[in-house]
């Protein structure tokens, strides 16, 4: 599975892309739990299908750019607004980064990291571990980069995201995440 990930990595954003929305139509149409959450989460938010049609293949475009974001080069990222987080770790506060799940949400730590780490900066983010076993050491290597650092969604998680930020780091604690039980 690693060598089919990292061979995907090395694709260009529109094939990942192409191949990430038949991959989303195709969960939809094969999966009928998810396509029931779909549709419910759809009607609680006020929306029919025909305004949300385009939602099921952008999100096997937002799984199939995950390969090339963990394994892949470096994307590029512009910052606007750099002054404020220079001017927080001169005054030796602390960033809370409050990034939901709209887009692409790993691109910010890693871009954080990659801007800052150089001048001593890090930054600890949250997530909930991956269901599947089997991607839990593939994602604990794609998100090790020096100045970032990654804590599960679990108090002991939240522990290291406090410490972070009583040390004047970045923090990323994921606002649209679902607890873990007990968090």
């Amino acid at each position: 599975m690693f060598v089919l990930l990292r061979l995907l990595s090395l694709c260009p954003l529109w094939l990942l892309h192409a191949l990430g929305s038949v991959g989303g139509w195709l969960v939809w149409v094969l999966d009928g739990a998810y396509r029931q959450r779909f549709l419910a989460h759809a009607a609680q938010a006020g929306y029919g299908f025909a305004a949300v049609r385009g939602a099921v293949g952008a999100a096997g475009q937002l799984a199939a750019e995950l390969p090339r974001l963990w394994l892949g080069k470096p994307v590029a990222v512009e910052f606007l607004g750099t002054e404020h987080i220079d001017a927080a770790h001169t005054a030796g506060k602390g960033i809370i980064f409050l990034t939901p799940h709209l887009g692409c949400f790993e691109i910010t730590p890693q871009a954080f990291a990659r801007k800052y780490a150089s001048s001593g900066q890090s930054i600890t983010v949250l997530f909930r571990p991956p269901r599947k076993a089997w991607l839990a050491p593939l994602v604990n290597t794609a998100r090790a980069r020096p100045g970032l650092a990654a804590a599960p969604a679990t108090p002991a998680g939240v522990q290291r995201i406090l410490q972070a930020r009583k040390k004047g780091q970045a923090v990323g604690p994921l606002p649209a995440q679902v607890r873990a039980a007990g968090v």
